[in-house]
């Protein structure tokens, strides 16, 4: 008899909704993942659901980190390793097992997030065709 795996609970889903939209060269650690879920204070269960989760779903595990920016397994190990390829290879810098959040954190620099120029979002009339 085929087992079948119970459907994860609701902050499951939305934890994996948040590790899903980290942009690809920008990462983010298992608090601030925790927030966008709706779930303050349990950057543990990020973790935990990182952990559980079936590699067929393809988050991106390797945009995770611990909150001073350093990668969560231990130095020199396979899985270490294999982080540090994946972020590389997104052009992210890994320096003494660690990540500047400063540069390659997801949505850090708050005042240009509130006051930075507009996204572009269409085609903009030239100054010739409005005239």
């Amino acid at each position: 008899m085929k087992s079948v795996r119970p459907e994860p609970p609701p902050a499951h889903h939305a934890i994996r909704a948040a590790i899903a939209a980290i942009p690809q060269g920008r990462v983010a650690n298992y608090g601030e993942i925790a927030r966008r879920a709706g779930l303050p204070g349990r950057a543990r269960l990020v973790g935990t659901v990182l952990r559980e989760a079936p590699s067929a779903l393809g988050l991106p595990w390797y945009r995770v980190l611990r909150a001073d920016g350093r990668i969560a397994f231990p130095p020199g190990s396979k899985a270490f390793r294999e982080q540090v390829r994946h972020l590389a290879g997104e052009g992210v810098l890994v320096r003494g097992g660690r990540v500047d959040l400063a540069v390659h954190g997801w949505e850090r620099d708050v005042d240009h997030l509130l006051w930075g120029p507009p996204a572009q979002t269409g085609k903009r009339k030239s100054a010739r065709a409005e005239s």
